[in-house]
């Protein structure tokens, strides 16, 4: 087998449906946010990006600054290893205590990042428990999913958001199994929201653990940022609480809260925290000063939801395409990979609006997107030009517009 071709025509394949990816290098800069330095066009002005899961801009905020800088000068660059070989650091102990506060649970663990916190905890928890059958949403992450396969528990898929089609699945597998339901409360290409509640009465009566990612949810919703079940009172009725440190927390990372048991028992077993070089001491401070910070301030919050609600008001008056929901993302559906290309290098080039370009196998064949994700440090002049950007590229192009 000639490898190297096989790889080109593989490529080649990705390029004749258009969907293949190039990275835009861009150079965040510091105080700054949303701008940034597009290095693919030397001597202009910065651009301003649209498309960052840093939600509320806490990526710049000082008190994060300041509290990894001082973690640098205290422990250092890396961690040294993993928790179990080379020790914990007191700042992985007081961020695990400020997670498990937020979500008001016994204990928090820390991982990698999202994507490894659910992928070691799920595989751990149905690997481990005999017979146990996962109740997956239809949509769920692929870290999840692939957590999930890892295990190799038996997986039933439910209709998406469906508590019907979901009561259903529970009601064929026998009482005694153990059961996990596994969903997501934001989920990042709709924009839609689970029914916690709904999930949370089936898992009750069916004697099932729920296990809730809240990735693209934490710090955003709630009085202190702990998320949807926060916001909707019902962060007691989840056995697993998941979230990442990398987007409204503007860091990265990822971890879990739960019982004292749950978490300890996760820990234990599961090898994708065993055999991880654990977080540098400097990531874990800032994610605490983060998480310490939106605990007290709605601003951020507030401003964020602000900019979210002007920016579907100016989409609906100029009849640009999206999805109504109810949380903070804006997906403006283009529903073709070579126009959705064509948009974001023309936003960008043109009018330097960074956007990308969503398609498969992010999300299904037709429904390609631009996922724009306004913050609180996006002013309403950055808004407006945005709006005025795509009202000219939807004309240029001739798409059809929303009655």
């Amino acid at each position: 087998m000639n490898y190297d071709e096989f790889f080109r025509s593989k490529l080649q394949g990705l390029r004749e449906e258009g969907r293949y990816r190039i990275f835009a290098e861009l150079e965040r800069q510091r105080g700054n946010f949303p701008r940034a330095t597009y290095h693919g066009r030397p001597n202009k002005p910065p651009v301003t990006v649209w498309c960052s899961n840093d939600y509320l801009g806490m990526g710049q905020h000082p008190k994060v600054l300041k509290a990894m800088h001082e973690a640098l000068d205290r422990s250092g660059a890396g961690a040294g290893g993993t928790r179990n070989i080379a020790g914990t650091n007191t700042d992985h102990v007081a961020l695990e205590r400020e997670l498990a506060d937020l979500h008001r649970k016994e204990a928090a663990l820390l991982f990698n990042s999202g994507y490894m916190s659910n992928m070691a905890t799920l595989s751990t928890l149905a690997a481990q428990m005999p017979g146990c059958v996962v109740f997956s949403d239809a949509l769920n992450h692929a870290s999840m999913i692939e957590g999930i396969r890892h295990s190799r528990a038996r997986c039933l898929i439910f209709e998406h958001n469906s508590v019907e089609d979901l009561r259903a699945k529970l009601a064929s597998v026998p009482p005694e199994t153990p059961k996990i339901i596994a969903f997501e409360s934001v989920y990042s290409m709709d924009g839609d929201i689970a029914p916690i509640a709904a999930f949370c009465d089936l898992a009750e009566e069916f004697n099932a653990i729920t296990y809730l990612d809240e990735v693209h949810a934490v710090g955003l919703y709630g009085p202190r940022g702990g998320g949807v079940s926060e916001r909707e009172g019902l962060q007691h009725r989840i056995d697993v609480i998941e979230g990442t440190l990398a987007k409204a927390f503007g860091v990265i990372g990822g971890y879990i809260t739960g019982s004292a048991t749950l978490v300890d028992f996760v820990r234990s077993f599961a090898s994708g925290f065993i055999f991880s070089t654990a977080l540098p001491p400097a990531i874990a401070a800032g994610a605490r000063a983060a998480i310490q910070h939106l605990k007290e301030s709605n601003e951020e919050r507030e401003l964020m939801h602000l900019r979210v609600r002007q920016l579907r008001a100016g989409l609906d008056r100029l009849g640009i395409p999206h999805l109504d929901n109810p949380s903070h993302i804006v997906p403006v559906m283009v529903r073709d990979p070579v126009q959705c290309k064509l948009i974001s290098d023309t936003l960008l080039d043109e009018y330097g609006i960074y956007v990308q370009p969503i398609n498969y196998p992010t999300v299904p064949r037709g429904t390609e997107r631009l996922r724009f994700t306004p913050s609180p440090l996006h002013s309403e002049e950055d808004i407006e030009h945005l709006l005025s950007a795509l009202s000219a590229i939807w004309t240029a192009l001739r798409l059809k517009r929303a009655a």
